[in-house]
């Protein structure tokens, strides 16, 4: 891969602005357990990175992330494994699925799709900072279908596993310890499973990462996630002292829905020249 040294400079940019994204997703995460995979899917959604790209990105930086919370869940003790074997391979079979589809659609359109519904986890997300938790005994009934509708979120927007899987548990009544922990453990292993799809579809055609100087911007944003993730992670629990997870999980929403509301309004125009939104339009004009 040949790199022209006029673009070192904007790859230089590119580290340090995803450095500071990795930095603070991965304090949210850490303290609320979850929002990584969204704030870093909106962000390199907004500097025009594709769908699949973006979402292949995260989830290799998420590698190291997940792998590093998982551990530290599980030396203090925080997962409950009945809770965990449920999770983790059904998150493995949504995610997988979530991945391979993602690389088969067109990118503009799929884009759309992605855009929408980080919106609406942003949404998700501020409401489980401000809204009322329900208080019902926890149970394991519906584990297995919600970790497979976790994992193909998670995969297909490149963020989703948290809100979706962590809010589900404790707005059904798990201790916060224990379901942080568990959905934490299991992210890894459905991560990991993600991410060798990704690599499948690269090594077969199905997804192209672009030309040199493309591919070489994703590994910058790479390394900066990797790195700004490792170094916040160990705050995470110092943060959860000082900051409470409410502002913290507040300001991420806030942040998500703002990207999502302005990459919308980019996309738009854009969209209306998809062949699938104008035939639903012209089926809609003869009503």
């Amino acid at each position: 891969m040949e790199v022209s040294p006029d673009l070192w400079p904007a790859l230089a940019l590119t580290f340090g602005l995803f450095l500071a994204v990795g930095f603070f997703a991965q304090l949210v995460d850490g303290a609320v357990g979850m929002a990584y995979g969204v704030i870093s899917s909106s962000v390199l959604l907004f500097f025009g990175v594709p769908p699949a790209q973006a979402s292949a990105t995260i989830h290799a930086a998420e590698c190291f992330t997940t792998g590093a919370s998982g551990l530290s869940h599980i030396t203090h003790r925080n997962v409950d494994w009945r809770l965990f074997f449920r999770l983790a391979p059904a998150g493995i079979v949504g995610g997988v699925i979530g991945a391979y589809l993602l690389t088969g659609f067109d990118p503009t359109f799929i884009k759309a799709v992605v855009v929408a519904y980080l919106g609406a986890m942003g949404l998700l997300m501020l409401w489980r900072a401000l809204g009322p938790q329900k208080d019902e005994p926890p149970h394991l009934n519906h584990v297995v279908p919600l970790g497979v509708v976790g994992g193909f979120l998670d995969a297909s927007g490149g963020g989703g596993w948290g809100p979706v899987v962590t809010s589900t548990l404790l707005g059904r009544g798990h201790a916060p310890r224990y379901a942080i922990g568990s959905v934490n453990a299991a992210e890894f292993f459905v991560t990991v499973a993600i991410s060798a799809t990704f690599v499948w579809a690269m090594m077969n055609g199905r997804m192209d990462l672009g030309g040199d100087d493309q591919i070489a911007q994703g590994i910058a944003a790479l390394l900066g996630l990797v790195l700004g993730g490792l170094v916040a992670a160990p705050l995470a629990g110092y943060v959860t002292k000082v900051a409470p997870p409410r502002w913290l999980l507040s300001a991420a929403a806030l942040l998500v829905i703002a990207l999502s509301i302005w990459q919308g309004v980019r996309l738009w125009p854009q969209l209306l020249e998809e062949p699938v939104v104008q035939r639903v339009m012209q089926a809609l004009a003869f009503r």
